[in-house]
């Protein structure tokens, strides 16, 4: 049952899901735990490696009557990294009733899948009076995998009780991922963000699927359940079923690809406790691997090839929106330099890339730039010699020249190339993914219709609010809906790999292309 109407009454809504959790303790849930199976090697196990359930992070709400599992149909599958991306992935989905007995097959071929692993549910209840719906109920489950082959390609079937994959009539409802290589091998990735649900939404995740990506980054701003995105309980139209169209619009994708996200402002939805992003808790399950799982679940690594990816948390350092204002008492920042240290140090990775919501450098009318991330991050990017910076925030397709010391070191025209180890950072804008468009105060100019400008007028958010600013480092503008295509080439020790990153339209149409380059180790 649910918080007593009585104490419900003198409660905040952190403290009834405080309450819930220790009333529905780990004990009462599904219980997944270490499953023994090994890697799959010509489709047969091999015993040793483990399939581990993923962690319960929310309790549940008043118990649901479960009804008969053959006519319940999995939806919103979503795969994400594990740790290590060679060896681990989880794959999410969600069941629009409670279920019996949730499970994950998988194997190297759709006719030869493994025994049942037992998967996790996480039921996110969302009351009356929070938001723009009644109560409403969310149930998610979840299915750690490890122990499986690098580069490997991978079948998997999602299932319950009275829902077995693996039954012919059912061969349809598989789904495949691939892990990461363990050596260096070209690949293509791509990444937006604030993409919510709309027909925009849909066009670019079709034209996402068609670059044949290895992952995907979504940089912040995910569903847009909650509108107003100040990260405060006063904020109106909240609508938990949103989350349920997003998984499904997005589950053409996802299924097939890692969707990895981090998290922006519309993404502190305050009525879930700790510092709102227990809802998201519930829906995704992410590396673990960052300074804070409890206050930053969206901040983690992961490492592809010869290019490693890190996620932060800008909430953290936002004076523009300052709901997480000063959340991890600075060890996010610590943890950050930690990781660009280690990989800039590694021998086998040559790129780092780091993505996150609010932007650096944005002549956006709406958000422009985020002073807090300046501060904090912009001198360790270049102290790191950080090789691409994926924002989203503002909705629209921005990219910088070469920015050093806050200054352009480096013209970069369309088409042109840029040496992070000794010019400074490009930062990219990809926020437009399907949410309603912002403005520029310049013109736009992009490729085949370049309108340069060498002084944009814009702002920056600092602690003591806007501060006017001309720029001179808005290099390409595009006001339409958009998304990064980023391909990445190895080279032998010595040479020159490459970053090739396109902006592409959701017309399908190029917008902007420049290089990335540093000699490989």
């Amino acid at each position: 049952m649910g918080v007593p109407d009585q104490l419900a009454d003198r409660m905040s809504m952190a403290e009834q899901h405080e309450y819930l959790r220790s009333r529905f303790s780990r004990r009462t849930m599904m219980r997944g735990g270490a499953v023994t199976l090994g890697a799959v090697v010509g489709g047969a196990f091999v015993p040793g490696a483990t399939a581990r359930a993923a962690v319960p992070t929310r309790s549940t709400a008043p118990s649901a009557q479960k009804v008969d599992g053959r006519l319940v149909a999995p939806f919103g599958r979503h795969l994400a990294y594990g740790n290590d991306a060679r060896t681990e992935m989880t794959v999410s989905w969600q069941v629009p009733v409670a279920v019996d007995k949730p499970f994950i097959r998988i194997g190297a071929h759709p006719w030869d899948l493994s025994h049942r692993i037992g998967a996790e549910i996480r039921t996110l209840y969302t009351p009356a009076g929070v938001g723009a719906s009644a109560d409403h109920t969310q149930y998610y489950v979840h299915a750690k995998l490890a122990g499986l082959k690098p580069g490997r390609t991978y079948y998997y079937g999602v299932g319950h009780a009275g829902f077995d994959p693996a039954e012919p009539h059912l061969l349809g409802t598989l789904g495949t991922f691939t892990t990461a290589p363990a050596h260096k091998a070209p690949f293509t990735f791509t990444a937006f963000g604030d993409q919510g649900v709309s027909y925009h939404g849909l066009a670019n995740d079709a034209l996402i699927l068609g670059q044949n990506p290895a992952f995907h980054l979504h940089a912040g701003d995910i569903a847009y359940a909650d509108p107003a995105g100040a990260g405060k309980t006063a904020d109106t139209g909240f609508d938990a079923r949103t989350w349920d169209q997003f998984l499904a619009q997005t589950e053409s994708v996802a299924k097939s690809v890692p969707w990895m996200v981090s998290y922006g402002n519309h993404d502190m939805e305050a009525w879930y406790s700790p510092n709102g992003y227990g809802g998201e808790e519930a829906r995704f399950t992410l590396p673990d691997n960052g300074p804070d799982k409890k206050n930053l679940p969206g901040v983690y690594s992961f490492v592809h090839g010869n290019t490693a990816v890190i996620s932060l948390d800008p909430n953290d350092v936002s004076f523009e929106i300052p709901a997480n204002l000063g959340i991890s008492g600075g060890t996010q920042t610590t943890w950050f330099e930690g990781q660009l240290k280690k990989y800039r140090a590694a021998k086998d990775i040559d790129f780092i890339v780091v993505f996150f919501h609010h932007c650096a450098y944005c002549t956006s009318t709406a958000h422009a730039s985020e002073g807090g991330v300046r501060q904090e991050w912009v001198p360790l990017f270049e102290k790191y010699q950080v090789d691409l910076v994926i924002n989203g925030h503002n909705h629209q397709y921005e990219r910088t020249d070469v920015i050093k010391g806050n200054t352009v070191t480096k013209k970069l025209p369309i088409g042109g190339t840029a040496y992070p180890e000794t010019e400074g950072v490009v930062y990219v804008t990809a926020g437009a993914a399907g949410r309603s468009l912002y403005a520029f105060t310049a013109p736009d100019s992009y490729e085949g219709h370049e309108h340069e400008v060498d002084a944009v007028a814009s702002f920056v958010n600092t602690k003591d609010g806007k501060v006017n600013e001309t720029v001179a480092w808005s290099r390409v503008r595009y006001l339409n809906y958009s998304f990064l295509r980023v391909d990445v080439t190895p080279a032998p020790r010595g040479h020159y790999t490459t970053l090739k990153v396109q902006g592409i339209a959701e017309t399908g149409d190029r917008i902007d292309h420049f290089t990335v380059a540093r000699r490989a180790k």
